[in-house]
């Protein structure tokens, strides 16, 4: 719908005059403008291709937070939020706000929706933008208002995507690049400019639901969730990109929640998004059939490699980023709640799993955590971050991440850790540690990661209870309970220590990543003397 900028309040924002603002328009129209703006072009089953430039990936270095009085006390300064004053945020502000106004004859596109499933907390975001594509991602991307929903629209945070716009003078200013993705949490406002990627705009709402949710005592989480058909069971997935959470979690037999952010209150989960951001990098319509058939009219790819005249996709090339992604609405996986025409929510989960992906190899493809455990390898978020993922990142490469997700944490990361252990406790959740990584052997080694089939038939034993009619053995090193036998997978899979040809080089390398797994820990210990001698020893 064209509207005026002035009539939406963008003029309150210092964007004055803009006429050809467009709000919420559909899927079609923005489609159009991408080719027509020569943004990108129509591939496999009608979605848009789109390249975001040099940035395939997040760029963290970039992000900063203003130090202002309604925050500052709350937030986890360090590399993951720096702190910018306001007078550098104003100055970039007001080179957003010129860009904006210089470009007036040409079309502003403005998504006005949500972020949460649950009303109760539920944000109003409102997202501008000058490039279609960007249009389409977010409408892809949160949830879509319903008729009439729009009806006196106040918006609770709202990002200004000024992609084109960069900061010559970051040197100056004391900044890293001439990107820059900074909020304001008092004035409830974020800019973002000199880079291109889509998923800045998602992950940047999802940080400030990290900031805003625990204050009301929901536990914000980078995770995924699903449950049975009859709505039961509810289960979570941790991890981060790369290990497996999106597809592990979009399952033909059990409906999505959704695959990347919830909330996890009193009441129970909800989604915070209206759609999927999935990696398709080697994607296999056989292995993932589920997000294969997402990619259809509405869907939007980012950076795969195609061929010029047919359009045909080859998912296998990472010549231009490893961190090949698509996005769509969560109604294109039918086998989803949302899809079922009923809101993202369910009760609390009976069954976390925590995701990782060991570039070492020492860790079983599945152990099972006592409460202790799991606030500890909460805590630690060991992983690797995979190729392609940020900026930089050529090879898997260990690493631990607090919560699973700590790019993204605003507070402190005990501030979740304890609402998780808060909430376990309360629901009696039982907690498993599946490692979709290298198993036997370290990703250095070449050897491949630890097969997708075999990785789903120990996730369905899981979510089934399967699992509990084993036998189990402790982790020498870790003190997890391995199973030793799980329905067909073969036994010496399941333990390390029979996996590996070089029982030398195992308990070596396993040493190695009990001591990185300890000096970690430190700079986050409870002080609770259980949780820490839950950690791995020597």
């Amino acid at each position: 719908m064209k509207i005026s900028g002035n009539a939406l309040g963008l003029d309150k924002l210092g964007l004055v005059n803009l006429t050809h603002v467009h709000r919420n328009v559909s899927v079609e129209s923005m489609v159009n403008d991408i080719v027509n703006n020569g943004e990108g072009v129509i591939g496999l089953r009608g979605a848009a291709m789109v390249d975001t430039g040099i940035y395939t990936g997040r760029s963290p270095k970039d992000k900063y937070i203003v130090d202002e009085p309604s925050s500052s006390d709350k937030i986890w300064w360090g590399p993951v939020n720096q702190k910018v004053s306001e007078e550098i945020f104003n100055r970039l502000y007001n080179k957003v706000v010129n860009y904006y106004n210089m470009s007036h004859e040409s079309k502003t596109y403005v998504f006005d929706g949500f972020a949460g499933a649950d009303p109760k907390y539920s944000l109003n975001v409102r997202i501008i933008a000058k490039k279609a594509w960007q249009a389409h991602f977010v409408h892809n991307m949160f949830i879509r208002p319903e008729e009439g929903e729009l009806e006196g629209f106040k918006p609770g945070f709202t990002i200004i995507n000024a992609s084109d716009v960069s900061n010559e003078d970051f040197e100056e200013l004391g900044m890293k690049s001439e990107t820059f993705i900074l909020f304001h949490l008092g004035k409830r406002i974020a800019i973002i400019g000199g880079t291109e990627y889509g998923g800045e705009m998602k992950k940047g709402i999802f940080s400030v639901l990290h900031y805003l949710l625990p204050q009301e005592g929901v536990l914000s989480m980078h995770c995924s969730a699903n449950v049975t058909v009859d709505g039961g069971n509810p289960a979570i997935f941790f991890g981060l990109s790369g290990t497996g959470k999106t597809t592990l979690s979009t399952d033909p037999i059990r409906p999505l929640i959704g695959d990347d952010e919830h909330g996890w209150s009193d009441d129970g989960i909800f989604n915070f998004e209206g759609g999927c951001y999935a990696k398709v990098i080697n994607l296999n319509k056989d292995e993932e059939p589920d997000i294969y058939n997402a990619i259809r009219e509405g869907a939007l790819l980012e950076n795969v490699v195609y061929d010029d005249e047919t359009k045909i996709i080859d998912f296998t090339d990472g010549s231009k980023t490893e961190n090949t992604r698509v996005s769509y609405p969560l109604n294109h996986i039918d086998n989803s709640v949302y899809g079922q025409g009923k809101p993202s929510v369910t009760g609390h989960p009976e069954k976390i799993v925590f995701l990782t992906c060991d570039a070492y190899g020492v860790l079983p493809p599945v152990a099972k955590l006592s409460p202790e455990q799991a606030m500890y390898h909460f805590i630690s978020g060991y992983t690797a971050k995979v190729a392609g993922t940020e900026r930089g990142i050529t090879e898997p490469t260990a690493t631990f991440s607090p919560c699973f997700g700590g790019p993204f944490l605003t507070l402190h990361p005990l501030r979740y850790a304890e609402l998780l252990k808060e909430k376990m406790e309360r629901f009696d959740v039982d907690v498993y540690l599946v490692n979709t990584g290298w198993v036997g052997a370290s990703a250095k080694s070449g050897a491949k990661r630890f097969s997708l089939p075999k990785t789903r038939e120990i996730i369905n034993s899981i979510l089934g209870g399967q699992i509990e009619k084993s036998e189990f053995e402790t982790d020498p090193y870790f003190g997890f309970q391995i199973p030793i036998s799980l329905g067909e997978i073969d036994p010496n899979l399941l333990n390390p220590d029979r996996t590996w040809d070089n029982l030398d080089e195992y308990h070596t390398t396993a040493k190695e990543l009990v001591q990185k797994f300890q000096m970690n820990y430190k700079q986050y210990d409870l002080g609770d003397t259980a949780v820490l001698n839950a950690g791995p020893s020597l």
